[in-house]
């Protein structure tokens, strides 16, 4: 249970570096996209919040989508140039914030037993927040490098964690013991 809660603000901290990484750019800058076969910021901001959303979902609880408009959007299975539009910054923010507080409120659940099975929901909800905080990271790779390289913004530093650590050019979680 104790996993759970430090996974929760592990998560915590890595959409607050997501947020370092975005929210002092213009709506433009945030729904510019380099080329028609590549992603705008606020779409991987959106596929972010859409993958934990269908995630807590898919194997903890069955929930209805916070924003159904954007659900084939933020598919990452959807190719780029048919993705249409990007929603409103306001939008975003919500749809984000939203999920977020769908994943505290879940995990929270489970690491206070309050769930059917608490023990196998526990391994679950370890292995979910570690993916939930990876998927998070890798996108924040990308949003990264249009930031710094394609609009010329400085960089954030990293995360200050002894939990994370660069994989690859990435940052990723460090896995139990290493």
């Amino acid at each position: 249970m104790h996993e759970v809660a430090a996974l929760l603000a592990e998560y915590d901290r890595a959409r607050t570096y997501t947020d370092e990484l975005w929210k002092d750019l213009s709506p433009d800058e945030v729904t510019w996209r380099p080329h028609e076969n590549s992603s705008a910021i606020g779409w991987h901001l959106g596929h972010q919040a859409h993958v934990a959303h269908f995630m807590i979902r898919n194997l903890t609880a069955a929930e209805p989508s916070p924003d159904l408009e954007l659900d084939a959007l933020m598919d990452s299975a959807q190719p780029e140039r048919f993705r249409g539009a990007l929603p409103t910054i306001k939008r975003l923010t919500a749809f984000r914030e939203t999920v977020a507080e769908r994943v505290h409120a879940r995990m929270s659940d489970i690491a206070g037993g309050r769930v059917a099975a608490p023990g196998q929901m526990t391994v679950v909800a370890t292995h979910l927040l570690t993916a939930l905080i990876n998927h998070e990271y890798q996108h924040d790779q990308w949003i990264g490098e249009v930031r710094a390289e394609a609009l010329g913004h400085p960089l954030p530093p990293d995360p200050d964690t002894d939990r994370v650590l660069r994989l690859d050019g990435y940052l990723v979680l460090r896995a139990p013991g290493s």
